[in-house]
């Protein structure tokens, strides 16, 4: 699936794929300053270095990892260890992703249920937007494999930097190389963009300004990867 832009303008910007298949994308406020500091839109005289990375998709991927922040993961159905009947035990913040925003970083969190169950006292996680053993969300390392399929992992690094997203190139390399299946993407812009971030951008950009994308929303966008024994 290839997608090409089509409008740009100060409320959003609509892109298109070779069917005719048309999606519209509103870009908030907060993320305006992605397009004045490139100079795309009255960016003003400041020299600025080239980038790789349009401006409208850095909006777009940042945008929907934010309102990720705070969101709630509270289902496990039966004990994954015997079957059992789960009760609740308490409530454990995890670290989903960490984005730029006006050059100050910050870590988007994500609030994952822990249960006990009555039956053999293990305690289990709730359903999570998680790859198994990897501490950072699946809509990342999503973005890091496809983006590796077409770049060097340093240069995948300095891709999301300009996106506004802080992964280093060896953790890039491991998601990469742990890599056993493909993940559907779509290209956007010469980048190829997982589904999983296109899925979830749909419900943030839906949302109401001081809104978070609902769990199960997330969880079903990025394929509930916390029930894979390996990554994808």
């Amino acid at each position: 699936m290839k997608f090409s832009q089509n409008l740009v303008n100060k409320s959003g910007f609509i892109i298109s794929n070779d069917n005719g298949i048309i999606i519209t994308f509103r870009i908030r406020k907060r993320y305006l300053f992605l397009i004045e500091r490139t100079g795309y839109e009255g960016g003003g005289n400041r020299a600025m270095k080239k980038r790789r990375i349009p401006p409208m998709l850095s909006a777009l991927v940042q945008t929907t990892l934010t309102s990720c922040d705070g969101a709630l993961f509270d289902e496990c159905g039966v004990c994954p260890h015997c079957g059992g009947e789960l009760t609740g035990y308490d409530i454990k913040k995890k670290q989903f992703a960490i984005v730029v925003e006006e050059d100050q970083k910050r870590v988007i969190h994500v609030r994952v249920k822990r249960f006990l169950c009555q039956q053999c006292g293990q305690v289990s996680l709730a359903d999570q937007p998680f790859y198994p053993d990897i501490r950072i969300g699946s809509p990342v390392v999503d973005l890091c494999v496809t983006m590796s399929e077409t770049m060097p992992y340093s240069r995948v690094s300095s891709c999301l930097v300009e996106m506004g997203i802080i992964v280093d190139r060896w953790s890039v390399r491991n998601y990469s190389q742990k890599n056993h299946r493909t993940i559907p993407a779509a290209d956007m812009f010469g980048v190829r963009v997982p589904l999983s971030i296109v899925s979830l951008s749909s419900f943030a950009m839906g949302m109401p300004e001081s809104g978070q994308i609902d769990g199960q929303k997330l969880l079903a966008a990025c394929g509930n990867p916390s029930r894979n024994k390996t990554l994808p």
